[in-house]
């Protein structure tokens, strides 16, 4: 794919980033705010950075700006909230719309919605804090173990863990349920880690993970220099392009738009299983998107404008309107 830069937004707009707010994931969504602000900056657009935490969307004056940028991770960023305000008040806004922001932040809906549509995922099943220890542990029995524990909302690995026998159950439900009362069991698949970044259907270099922790976790993600991005590996090329179809399938079943990441392994039958999919993607300077990006060539910025072309080409708003001068 050649970038794309500038065709459409050549003139200066006035996009408001929003950036913070009050989930778990508010270190990461500053970083990604302030990278995607200095980027757009950089290309001449009036920024203001905006943080939810201490400005209510719902009050704000939304007329001066032609687009807000969505960096906000986790919960009102990722789960329709955000989304919502900003389709009420008219502005066009990067990523996904509304029911599939919903959709891709409940890890068992989305599961359930990979299911109807023939995308390959791993078995799993639904719990809750609610639930007695014994019916939770039949049911981690019955999938058997490994097994990956994790909350059903909540992003960047937070809350997860890995788990290899009845033992390391209670510790993991523990970290489950601190962030949400619902989590998942789910059937731990070996394999490669991959994670494929989509700018609407259009697949980013696939990039292959490895780490030297349990998983690519909060740590292995933000943390450790010792984790490791490849983009030329030993995968067949064949399988390389089943990792896109199945990211982009994954995409296309939960009905995303704009900047996505879908999060894969490819198990020990070289078959790639869907984790989940992300439609608020880190942007930081550790992000896998920003990465793949580069490697055709973007910059941050590029890869920023291209998401808001996408917005202001969904958008029923005029595209030409107002002057951030």
């Amino acid at each position: 794919m050649a970038p794309q830069t500038r065709s459409r937004l050549s003139r200066k707009l006035h996009i408001a980033v929003l950036a913070g707010g009050n989930s778990a994931e508010r270190v990461i969504s500053l970083k990604s705010g302030a990278a995607v602000a200095r980027a757009l900056t950089e290309l001449d657009h009036a920024i203001c950075e905006v943080d939810p935490a201490v400005v209510k969307l719902g009050r704000f004056d939304w007329v001066p700006f032609d687009a807000a940028f969505i960096a906000l991770h986790g919960k009102f960023g990722e789960d329709g909230q955000v989304q919502q305000i900003l389709e009420d008040a008219g502005v066009p806004y990067t990523g996904s719309g509304i029911a599939a922001s919903r959709l891709a932040f409940s890890k068992s809906a989305a599961k359930e919605r990979f299911v109807q549509q023939q995308v390959p995922t791993a078995p799993y099943v639904l719990i809750h804090e609610s639930d007695t220890p014994h019916r939770i542990v039949q049911q981690a029995n019955q999938l058997g173990y490994p097994l990956a524990v994790k909350p059903d909302t909540q992003g960047s690995s937070l809350g997860v863990s890995i788990i290899h026998d009845a033992a390391e159950l209670p510790g993991a439900l523990t970290r489950c349920f601190h962030y949400d009362a619902y989590g998942l069991l789910e059937s731990a698949i070996s394999g490669s880690e991959w994670t494929v970044g989509l700018i609407d259907d259009r697949a980013l270099p696939p990039i292959r993970i490895t780490t030297r922790r349990a998983f690519f976790d909060y740590d292995a993600k933000y943390e450790d220099s010792a984790t490791h991005y490849e983009f030329d590996s030993d995968v067949p090329e064949e399988q390389i392009d089943r990792i896109v179809r199945i990211a982009q399938s994954a995409c296309a079943a939960l009905g995303t738009c704009g900047l996505a990441r879908v999060d894969l392994i490819l198990d020990q039958s070289a078959l790639p299983q869907v984790l989940e999919v992300n439609t608020v993607p880190g942007l930081t300077d550790h992000s896998l998107v920003p990465k793949a990006a580069a490697r055709l060539g973007m910059s941050l910025g590029e890869l920023c404008q291209e998401c808001l072309e996408s917005a202001l080409r969904r958008s029923q708003r005029p595209t030409v309107t107002r002057s951030a001068s």
